[in-house]
């Protein structure tokens, strides 16, 4: 490392040093910076203090610099720089509907820290950030915060004016106005606009370095243009394909559910024992959950091993009050424990009976809706049984809960349900953001193969799970379940209003017939497009719907269809091969363990098929946040705290120490208490910072930063530690253990003011030196001052950035965020051959002559005329060493004996094996006022 000077005093780096990151270390060279110390032959480095407050404060800081870090554009991506220089994030885009917790500021303070780290080992971070501002979470609020709902049938009002606004309750849906589709995405758009300022805010607040300039939202142009090119190429390749099937439906969002949005829960029921009847034989019991299905029974099943009903294999029996006749059937599926071992297959009750349809080639017999009520027709398999009245007159059109009371109450008049239900709780899936169990019906819907039915692409993708660098490593394994847990493909179409359309339209035959088989893609260079209100090349609008024309395709995509693809979407795919060439495959995707599944899975699937690789080389997953009950935060348990107001209370520095505080992939509790802590160690770093530069003359005086000047062995021995906690910091760093390097550098610079501060201060300010010819010894400790602030304040950066900051500007040029990240070797140079160790004797003979005071509760100030100091031999040689530092840090005005430490005075020797064995303590000269 090579520094140069200019007139004014700003350092300039000529070389860098080596870099572990993927770039050649030789030629790694920030925008911006400066470094700290020399090697020598170096020419000798001085810096310029300007400026050092009377009174020093951690308040304020965060618009102070967040103001000046954008006027000087300091985390702006310079693009101009080679793939090799370039570290990308794939930010996660958070969901855009109401407001961030502080489960967001947790990770997110996770992710900057290696922005920040990689920035000042020289490479030009590529760190956007984006919106997810589409799908059902936007909608749910945008229908409470307007009081309105989607009416499909109604026009475009471009006068329309909402109810009302943010009223902060939730309105029912039968008192929330009717509008057109066009009219309430014109409200999504508006009130997440709103939201994404207020995110803006918060993590500008936060000291988040990300390049505001680098900005998306994924109901953006650009996002909706790349999800729609995805899906067509999908579709071209045959990775894409419409099916009319049987799927999880929300029956109040009304939408096609995936598999990876499911989430099981308990849910209160009944079992209820039913019989179904066999020509001449006694009748088969079977227990269910939910009678009101009888009417859709295709099949009983039971376990091939099971010898209760091996003799009815091949048989058949009729269902109780409808006396349709159904197979007998096994299935390895079936639960000989649970229940009376044998269950009805109905299409479709729960998914279990979806694989037993398939595959047993079953019948479809379904009878509950999109609306999730009963059909209001009498289905043809029922008409002419003895059932047909009884579904006419009790059971079509009702919702499955009525539907089963009607039901329970004929068996129980027919005798086909001889005993009373038995309470229990079962599991029901749910949509993860819903609050009635789903249905399973049948609809046509689009998917993307993903491995569920194809076991080479599931090798394919368990393959790159494989090259994936995961951070911790542990969480690899939730990925690998996932996709051998896979039972479906990709289900992406959903119907909803707000989201990325799916980009197709269908012919109408002439008569009058929507051709699904053969839809009319649009040309990539057209995208986005809405084909609801666009029409296909070669048709006019005018042919909507009618005979001869089209029809388009309604529904949108899953939104993790697009937020699958944000690597390509903010990386210019397709748009600005410039950029995509620099950044993409991306360096990092941070995220959230619970979205392994959703989002980094699907991403590998997005980049796989269309890119044939990962789209990043690392995934570091955060942990959750607790509550004092130890349980998750989130906003739907209604147990989050809003984190603006802890930033403004504690300061941003201490927010991000608490969140650096916990390692990845660990769950950590919400602790006030820690970030108590941090907010010490900003000010800490204030206050330690001031006392370092107030020698030599405050503003306008000159440092030297020469390793040359460094001649005591007790500076030489704190350098020597200090270089130590530079190879591991930045080496936990490189592994993505922030916590570990945030550990060893707190622990050291806590000691380094404890110890090192107090014992040199005297030296440093050289009483009787002339300015103009300072002592060696005076020298040395300003410049190891000096050199080891430089130093702790770079490592600090990434963690309190505003307070390391703060004292970097008063005297140094540019960022601290775009200086050098220090490296070992000159803070070697400078320590020679010096033991660390040899500081903390110093530290511990200082601490045995303070418990002196302490004991005699006399003030630090108070001289000690005369001591006996026994030492362990081990350490005496430093002791001896260090002694005249010693003696001016304890106020020892008289002679302080060093003698070799007896056995069994460790019993009453404070760290370090000391003890004062003899002292007298003379009179504290009084305080000064002033």
């Amino acid at each position: 490392m090579h520094l140069g000077l200019l007139e004014s005093g700003t350092l300039v780096r000529m070389s860098t040093p080596a870099s572990s990151g993927p770039t050649d270390p030789a030629t790694t060279t920030p925008a911006h910076g400066s470094s700290a110390a020399s090697v020598p032959g170096a020419d000798v480095v001085r810096a310029v203090v300007k400026e050092v407050p009377d009174k020093v404060s951690a308040d304020g800081l965060e618009a102070k610099f967040d103001e000046r870090w954008t006027a000087e554009k300091t985390f702006a991506f310079d693009r101009t720089k080679a793939r090799g220089e370039v570290y990308s994030i794939d930010t996660p885009p958070p969901t855009a509907s109401g407001s961030l917790h502080v489960g967001h500021v947790f990770s997110y303070t996770h992710t900057d820290i290696v922005a920040r780290f990689k920035r000042m080992r020289g490479l030009e971070v590529f760190y956007p950030m984006g919106w997810d501002d589409n799908g059902l979470p936007t909608e749910r609020r945008v229908q409470n915060y307007y009081g309105v709902r989607v009416d499909l049938s109604l026009r475009y009002d471009p006068d329309f004016t909402p109810p009302f606004e943010g009223t902060g309750k939730s309105v029912k849906a039968a008192d929330q106005v009717p509008i057109s589709r066009r009219n309430f995405v014109e409200l999504c758009e508006r009130l997440t606009a709103e939201d994404e300022k207020q995110f803006e805010e918060l993590w500008r607040r936060l000291g988040i370095s990300v390049d505001w300039a680098q900005t998306y939202q994924t109901i953006g142009d650009s996002s909706r243009a790349t999800a729609q090119r995805a899906f067509v190429r999908n579709l071209r390749r045959g990775e894409a394909y419409q099916a009319e099937a049987p799927g999880l439906w929300d029956v109040t969002f009304q939408t096609a559910v995936a598999q990876a949005e499911l989430e099981a829960r308990d849910y209160p029921g009944h079992f209820h024992k039913v019989a179904f009847h066999q020509a001449g034989g006694e009748p088969v019991y079977i227990e269910t959950t939910r009678p009101e299905l009888i009417p859709a029974v295709v099949a009983l099943i039971a376990h091939p091993d099971d010898e209760r009903y091996q003799h009815l294999f091949g048989t058949t029996v009729t269902s109780p009050l409808f006396g349709v006749e159904v197979p007998v059937l096994a299935h390895h599926l079936a639960e000989p424990d649970k229940g009376a071992g044998i269950a009805m297959c109905c299409t479709f009750g729960d998914l279990t009976d979806v694989q037993w349809w398939r595959e047993l080639q079953l019948p479809t017999r379904s009878i509950v809706g999109r609306d999730g009520r009963i059909t209001r027709e009498v289905p043809e398999w029922l008409a002419a049984g003895p059932g047909a009245e009884l579904f006419e007159a009790e059971v079509a059109g009702k919702t499955t809960f009525s539907a089963r009371k009607a039901i329970v109450d004929a068996l129980t008049a027919s005798g086909d349900m001889p005993t009373e239900p038995v309470a229990t709780q079962r599991k029901a899936n749910f949509f993860e953001k819903g609050d009635k169990p789903l249905e399973i019906v049948t609809s046509r819907q689009w998917y993307i193969r993903n491995g569920g039915r194809d076991k080479d692409l599931r090798e394919e993708l368990l393959a790159r799970g494989k090259e994936l660098d995961f951070h911790p490593d542990f969480m690899r394994v939730r990925y690998e379940n996932w996709v051998n847990g896979l039972n479906g493909d990709w289900l992406v179409s959903r119907q909803r209003f707000f989201g990325v359309a799916i980009p197709l339209w269908y012919p109408v035959d002439a008569n009058g017939e929507v051709d699904y088989d053969h839809p009319i893609v649009p040309a990539e260079e057209s995208l986005p497009i809405d084909p609801t209100s666009q029409a296909p090349a070669g048709y006019t609008e005018d042919q909507r719907g009618q005979a001869g024309g089209f029809i388009g395709d309604a529904d949108v995509m899953d939104t993790w269809a697009t937020s699958s693809l944000t690597p390509q979407i903010v990386g210019g795919w397709e748009r600005d091969q410039d950029l995509f060439d620099r950044v993409y495959p991306m360096d990092l995707r941070p995220q959230g363990q619970d979205i392994i599944r959703t989002w980094l899975f699907s991403s590998v699937v997005r980049s796989h098929l269309e890119n044939k690789v990962l789209p990043w080389k690392n995934a570091t997953i955060s942990g959750w946040i607790l509550d004092p009950d130890r349980k998750k935060m989130s906003k739907s348990k209604g147990n989050v705290v809003t984190p603006m107001d802890l930033l403004v209370e504690h300061g941003s520095d201490a927010v991000r120490y608490w969140a650096a505080s916990a390692r990845l992939g660990t769950d950590a509790a919400f602790e006030v208490g820690q970030m108590k802590i941090g907010r010490r160690l900003a000010i800490k770093v204030l206050n330690a910072s001031k006392f370092a530069l107030s020698f030599g003359g405050g503003a306008g005086s000159e440092i030297a930063l020469d390793p040359a000047a460094v001649t005591v062995a007790l500076d030489r021995s704190m350098l020597a530690g200090l270089a130590g906690v530079v190879e591991q910091a930045t080496a936990a760093l490189e592994a993505y253990d922030h916590t570990r390097a945030l550990e060893l550098t707190e622990t050291f610079f806590w000691a380094f003011c404890d110890d090192y501060l107090e014992l040199v201060k005297d030296r440093a300010y050289g009483a009787g030196d002339d300015a103009a010819n300072l002592s060696a010894g005076t020298t040395s400790a300003r410049t190891t001052l000096a050199i080891a602030l430089d130093t702790m304040l770079r490592l600090l950066a990434p963690y309190v950035p505003f307070a390391t900051e703060e004292v970097w500007s008063w005297w140094r040029e540019g960022s601290v965020h775009r200086a050098e990240w220090p490296v070992a070797e000159p803070l070697r140079t400078a320590a020679g051959d010096a033991d660390p160790a040899d500081l903390a004797a110093a530290g511990h003979a200082l601490a045995a002559l303070r418990k002196v005071k302490s004991e005699a509760k006399a003030s630090m100030r108070t001289p000690i005329v005369a001591a006996s100091l026994a030492v362990p031999a081990g350490s005496l040689t430093a002791v001896e060493t260090a002694v005249e530092d010693i003696k001016a840090a304890g106020r020892v005005t008289g002679v302080l004996d060093l003698v070799p430490a007896a056995d069994g005075q460790g019993d009453q020797a404070v760290q370090g094996g000391m003890v004062v064995t003899s002292s007298e303590l003379g009179e504290a000269p009084p305080r000064n006022k002033g």
